[in-house]
């Protein structure tokens, strides 16, 4: 009989913490043969903050991969609670997404010998925009539900605070990400992407030889868990469609392919990741689903792990939660990168010279900064996503995405008033004593709307352009 609450140390062995313990051994040994074994680039800050834009297929499909799941224990709550509704709105969406950047975004992007998104802005906009989108990615690549997610997991098997649990491992994981700057982000990856495939595979075979297939599921299920909407109304599930939309500006994306060696890496490799992203997000919404029908009675977000970590044998064990702090990690120390390129280049570089070092102290900045900020939203994962991807989705995503559509015709300040104009809407709509018909309406909808109506009021009277050099790194 499997329980709702346990204590992990108590179902590890000495050969589950071997397995894990090489598993990390690994990850930064691989980590540290790739920091000294690829070649520098003539410049030590491009090297340090794109790996001197040479990132080849193989290594763009595990980065891009890995970097994508470290919320696992936010997907597992959704699943908890609502279902294949999971895999609709962290799936599906964004599978149309991935394509549409593949196709469409990244011969555009191709064109600016560009860093980071917010340099791209200043390339496409003017250096007001750069600055005003360099706002907007940092609050957006916060690690917030990151973060949490690593409190969490060190509380679950330490048995420490949350709080202390994402002190902890966000100091480690800042001194790693310091120290080999975007190389050790994308060795690191290698190591984790084959790790997190793996263990959630390895749960999804055990539970359907242990508990059967579908039957099983639908007899321990509530039949809202196998609607698309899960439940919840088609305008909230809509929301997580346009809040996809994000990836077609998002950071982490625009990082990748500024450091690839070619707009065909690029390409191919959002195709192949889009596949594994498939059956990945099989895999996780289908053993959570099992841990619902198992252990209905556990916390939504820690089902997952409890059942997991009795159904595997030993050995096993210790792999899988490996693998799910693998998941954190890889996204963890993307974003707090991201964040902390950001803040030292985007936003201080014309203070301090030395970027390296800049952004070195501007990851633990971030990192701190993080975990503060996951007790703001207590500790709901749901309400950090929507709330941050909102904003950077409906201030960013209509001007930039415009500035693809028709070049040089939204100016700086154009670019500018519709993102600032958008998020103060945005915010008095959340604030403001609504009737039942208007909470039902997103500020998310607001936000696009009125970005939507400054661009197309204003845009034909507004034809400036501005001319950016090459970025001197």
């Amino acid at each position: 009989m499997m329980q709702s609450k346990l204590t992990i140390l108590s179902y590890l062995t000495a050969a589950d913490w071997l397995v894990f313990a090489l598993v990390l051994a690994l990850t930064l040994a691989v980590a540290l043969y790739g920091n000294y074994r690829r070649k520098h680039s003539q410049s030590k800050a491009l090297d340090y903050l794109l790996m001197g834009r040479q990132l080849t297929l193989p290594l763009f499909v595990a980065t891009l991969v890995a970097t994508w799941y470290g919320g696992i224990f936010g997907v597992n709550e959704i699943t908890f609670n609502y279902g294949i509704y999971n895999f609709v709105t962290q799936g599906i969406f964004w599978y149309i997404v991935y394509l549409i950047f593949a196709f469409f975004i990244v011969d555009k992007i191709a064109k600016y010998n560009s860093v980071t998104l917010p340099d791209l802005a200043e390339h496409m906009f003017g250096p007001k925009a750069g600055k005003v989108a360099a706002m907007f990615t940092l609050f957006y690549m916060m690690p917030v539900a990151y973060v949490l997610s690593l409190g969490l997991f060190l509380n679950m098997i330490l048995g420490i605070s949350v709080w202390q649990g994402m002190i902890i491992g966000t100091l480690f994981t800042c001194l790693y990400t310091a120290w080999g700057g975007f190389k050790a982000v994308v060795f690191s990856d290698v190591v984790q992407f084959f790790v997190m495939c793996t263990s959630v595979l390895i749960v999804v075979l055990f539970s359907l030889h242990i508990f059967g297939g579908l039957t099983f599921l639908k007899a321990n299920l509530p039949a809202t868990h196998f609607s698309l909407t899960g439940g919840t109304t088609l305008l909230n599930t809509l929301i997580w469609g346009f809040i996809a939309l994000a990836t077609l500006i998002d950071p982490s994306f625009y990082q990748r392919c500024f450091a690839a060696k070619s707009p065909s890496v690029v390409k191919k490799g959002i195709l192949i990741s889009t596949l594994i992203w498939f059956c990945f997000d099989i895999c996780t919404t289908v053993g959570s689903l099992y841990a619902r029908a198992v252990l209905p009675h556990a916390q939504p977000a820690e089902a997952y792990f409890f059942y997991s970590v009795q159904l595997l044998p030993v050995g096993l064990k210790g792999f899988f939660i490996a693998g799910i702090l693998a998941i954190i990690l890889s996204t963890l120390n993307s974003f707090l990168f991201i964040a902390s390129n950001t803040l030292s280049f985007d936003l201080l570089r014309d203070r301090f010279k030395n970027i390296v070092l800049s952004n070195r102290i501007s990851l633990f900045l971030v990192g701190l900064l993080s975990a503060c900020l996951a007790q703001f939203f207590n500790d709901s994962f749901k309400e950090i996503w929507l709330t941050l991807g909102s904003y950077f989705s409906a201030c960013l995503l209509a001007p930039i995405l415009m500035g693809y559509i028709y070049p040089k015709r939204i100016s700086d300040n154009l670019f500018t008033i519709s993102a600032l104009t958008s998020a103060v809407v945005m915010t008095v709509w959340r604030i403001l004593p609504l009737n039942d018909f208007l909470q039902q309406i997103d500020s998310f909808y607001i936000g696009v709307l009125t970005s939507m109506i400054i661009l197309l009021w204003a845009r034909p009277a507004q034809r400036g352009s501005y001319v950016k050099s090459s970025t001197d790194l």
